[in-house]
């Protein structure tokens, strides 16, 4: 059956439909508008899954919600493909990268921009914080210099994760001045055909 993609505008979700487009499943997108005013996700979404968030995949009466399972997820429903590599360490890396974008990558990120949006004392907030969140770019820029990709030589589904976090970062916190890997990084995924097909399927997405 088709996979049933729950889409929020300029959100994590747009990793799903581009991991679905490399991967070659079939889906159908719901696409989600944000509030205006919050910029939060609209109550329609607790009707999928009681968080209310995005993204949320739905497939054969099967529910899945996060970012990090919902790769998984697609990867297993492909036999592997994009999954983790053969090389023990590669798939170390895999799995790290897989967990990282989200667990220790985004915190940073999302404690800039709600600094951001804080009068006076955000931006001191800012100052004091970006050293600690300049630690997590150095050591992406460092990555990425060692190997084409996260997990090694090929690319795979941990570099689909690793994108919205790199792409938030250069949109809040302008990271790529001395960074020219994670800059080659982004030029060569924004390149990729799927991932120009799931833009198109998937609407406003401001960090491409």
């Amino acid at each position: 059956m088709t996979i049933i993609v729950h889409h929020l505008e300029n959100s994590r979700s747009q990793r799903v439909l581009w991991l679905l487009e490399e991967l070659g499943l079939p889906y159908e997108v719901k696409r989600y508008a944000r509030d205006k005013a919050t910029m939060l996700a609209p109550p329609a979404l607790k009707q999928v899954h009681p968080l209310g968030k995005s993204p949320v995949i739905e497939d054969n009466g099967t529910v899945v919600a996060e970012t990090g399972a919902i790769l998984a997820y697609l990867v297993e429903q492909a036999d592997g493909r994009l999954g983790a590599p053969a090389h023990r360490t590669d798939a170390l890396r895999y799995r790290h990268f897989l967990h990282y974008a989200e667990g220790s990558l985004m915190p940073p990120l999302l404690v800039m921009l709600v600094l951001a949006r804080v009068p006076l004392f955000g931006k001191m907030g800012l100052k004091k914080f970006r050293p600690m969140a300049e630690v997590h770019f150095d050591y992406v820029e460092a990555e990425l210099a060692s190997r084409p990709w996260f997990a090694g030589d090929a690319f795979t589904a941990a570099d689909v994760m690793m994108s919205f976090p790199l792409e938030a970062a250069v949109k809040r916190a302008g990271i790529l001045e001395g960074r020219p890997h994670i800059a080659a990084f982004l030029q060569t995924i924004h390149a990729r055909p799927a991932y120009q097909r799931a833009l198109a399927a998937g609407g406003p997405y401001a960090y491409a």
